[in-house]
């Protein structure tokens, strides 16, 4: 059993020990407070059409999710009917799921070390993603890249979606902090 009261997660420890100073360097802070840190990450699997068909689909992308995020998954549901779409109010539509403090930089760790590594065909994620806020979106087409997800027990190959929020004002802080992080951009 791993003793999380002495575990510190590689992330956060290169965070502390080398991206702060190197931020607080670069955009000249006088406070450590305004360094920009994470704050969150929101992963997010649409089901889509599926799960209009079978209502079965929106579970599974949640155990598949709460699999990848190592913690539970909520299932997210429609908010109004849109009878084109046939889907009713309150319908099962997809999973989501916040990560905050450890977990969010294992996340980021396995996202970047382990799973962008695995995606066919990769040439980095782009750099013009981030919402003028120092929030950054970027999306997956399949979540089995992730070694969590046993290939041979899926059902269905979801895309998803991943919202790396931090305290940066600007977009160049949050992609200096981003790219200290080694994500690769590709612009």
């Amino acid at each position: 059993m791993l003793d999380t009261a002495a575990y510190t997660p590689r992330l956060k420890t290169v965070f502390r020990e080398t991206i702060k100073p190197a931020l607080k360097e670069e955009f000249g802070y006088k406070n450590d407070m305004q360094i920009p840190r994470l704050d969150k990450i929101v992963l997010n699997i649409g089901c889509g059409a599926e799960a209009v068909r079978d209502s079965k689909k929106a579970k599974s992308a949640q155990e598949d999710l709460s699999t990848i995020a190592g913690q539970h998954a909520v299932i997210t549901k429609a908010r109004n009917s849109i009878a084109g779409f046939r889907v009713r109010e309150d319908m099962p539509l997809g999973a989501k799921v916040t990560l905050r403090g450890d977990r969010m930089f294992e996340f980021l760790d396995r996202l970047i070390t382990i799973a962008m590594p695995r995606i066919r065909d990769f040439r980095g994620v782009p750099g013009k993603s981030f919402d003028g806020n120092g929030n950054y979106a970027m999306g997956l087409k399949e979540h089995i890249v992730f070694p969590e997800i046993n290939f041979d027990k899926v059902d269905e190959v979801w895309g998803m979606d991943i919202v790396i929020a931090t305290t940066a004002k600007t977009d160049a802080e949050a992609k200096a902090l981003l790219k200290h992080f080694n994500m690769p951009f590709n612009s």
